[in-house]
């Protein structure tokens, strides 16, 4: 799936006698996945908050110098695709928000769809944002709330926040972990040396070696301070809808949501295509990285041949150096290579995690064409893409029209890809694989059956391409 941008990942930490911040920069490199845009580590030591945040990945924001200063007993840190509000140094996270309590940091993962409204009433009661995000809408409304303490206030907001929000937060001297209603978003708790640490994915906690304890439930709100964990529920009924994308594609294959390792799930996938889609094939490849473990499950399924037909670039990230013409007309050529003595002559099943615009895809056919593949079968593990994602993936919903399962049959997308044959997963298939009940889930970017109303960001994302 290359054209669509993840989520955010979100890591905290609450240890007295660790280096938090170092911990942090390694918890959230581990998410790197999630976001490439910015990042960014807040440390509390008691009496202050001490912040470094800047575009770039991880590995390029940080350095011995900006760890150093960043000192204390708890932090925070982020690592962001923009989903709401633009690229800028400016949304780069964690926020800072001062309020007449002391100062509030945050970092978010996921969207809100009603931001406008929300912003709005903040700004007639004087606040001014200093960001476009919705994030800063909901640390502001925070602030705004009522409440004898932060859990009291956390607790008085999240009723009137609608969409995905897994959230930390961070005071001097306390941590908080925040998961939505809805729980679209992954985030989990873990232990570590006496302390305590927050991560959208597990795979954060193996990295820093934290134990996993358990995922913060939906419509919780876990306070860590010098007592250890407390949690509290929101006055809000849990009605969890899990992002069937965190299962497919975005979360890192070794990480386990909801008791379900992704790996085993993706390869579970591959293997249901391959019983609702045969194919007439010499042998299988995947598309690199993301799709590999589904590839896996459909030769093992088919009794084919699993081989590696495209090698793929590990340095093609994002970068702030704009690719000359040469760069643009490579296109798919610039990430993957194909190993033509693998491919020549054969009749080639290649496994994508998704099809959303087809301008990947298709000039992916053509590179295994041209490197001698005599028929190319594309199979994709999961179920057509045809609406946008309202609560925190890059697909803004003014843009359906772009998306090609929106307005094509399965029929007239294998003709525009030029593939030999086409077979996505179903819905019913993908659910059986990942063995959760399909309520659990949320479907809106396959059904169009969203779990929260969407009238306000459909209207509010019209308004901002008017201006454009």
């Amino acid at each position: 799936m290359q054209e669509v941008r993840e989520a955010c990942g979100v890591f905290g930490i609450y240890a007295p006698g660790e280096d938090v911040a170092r911990t942090t920069f390694f918890g959230i490199y581990s998410l790197q996945h999630r976001g490439q845009e910015s990042a960014g580590i807040c440390t509390g030591d008691g009496q202050r908050l001490n912040v470094h945040a800047a575009m770039g990945l991880v590995a390029q924001v940080f350095n011995e110098e900006h760890l150093s200063r960043l000192r204390g007993f708890l932090a925070i840190g982020h690592t962001r695709y923009s989903t709401t509000g633009a690229s800028w140094v400016t949304n780069a996270q964690p926020l800072v928000l001062d309020s007449p309590y002391g100062p509030l940091a945050l970092a978010h993962n996921g969207n809100l769809v009603n931001t406008e409204p929300l912003k709005r009433e903040l700004d007639e009661r004087g606040h001014t944002f200093r960001t476009t995000t919705d994030s800063e809408v909901i640390g502001r409304l925070i602030v705004e709330s009522p409440g004898r303490d932060w859990v009291e206030r956390i607790r008085y907001a999240m009723p009137r926040l609608i969409g995905a929000y897994s959230l930390v937060l961070a005071t001097p001297d306390t941590l908080f972990a925040v998961r939505d209603p809805l729980a679209v978003r992954p985030l989990c708790l873990g232990r570590l040396n006496g302390g305590w640490v927050v991560a959208s994915e597990t795979c954060a906690l193996d990295t820093v070696r934290a134990e996993f304890v358990r995922e913060i439930e939906a419509g919780e709100i876990v306070r860590i301070d010098a007592a250890g964990p407390q949690s509290f529920s929101a006055p809000v009924e849990p009605t969890p809808q899990l992002c069937l994308f965190e299962y497919i594609y975005f979360a890192r294959p070794d990480s386990v949501i909801h008791g379900k390792r992704l790996y085993l799930a993706r390869v579970r996938m591959g293997q249901q295509l391959a019983r609702e889609h045969p194919a007439e094939a010499d042998l299988v490849i995947g598309v690199p990285d993301s799709a590999t473990a589904a590839a896996i499950g459909y030769a093992q399924e088919s009794g084919l041949p699993y081989m590696e037909g495209l090698v793929k670039s590990r340095y093609i990230g994002r970068t702030f150096i704009q690719p000359d013409q040469r760069l643009r007309e490579a296109g798919v050529q610039l990430k993957f290579n194909p190993l033509p003595e693998v491919l020549c002559g054969q009749r080639v099943v290649v496994v994508d995690d998704s099809i959303v615009r087809g301008s990947t895809t298709r000039p992916l056919v053509h590179l295994l064409r041209q490197a001698g593949a005599r028929e190319v079968h594309v199979r994709v593990s999961s179920p057509p893409y045809t609406h946008p994602c309202v609560l925190g993936i890059d697909t803004p919903i003014t843009r359906r029209n772009e998306l090609i399962a929106a307005h094509k049959t399965v029929e007239e997308i294998r003709r525009y890809l030029e593939a030999d044959s086409l077979g996505y997963l179903s819905l019913e298939g993908l659910v059986e694989a990942i063995g959760l009940p399909r309520r659990t889930f949320c479907t809106g970017c396959l059904t169009g059956n969203y779990p929260v109303p969407v009238q306000l960001e459909l209207e509010a994302l019209a308004a901002v391409e008017a201006t454009r």
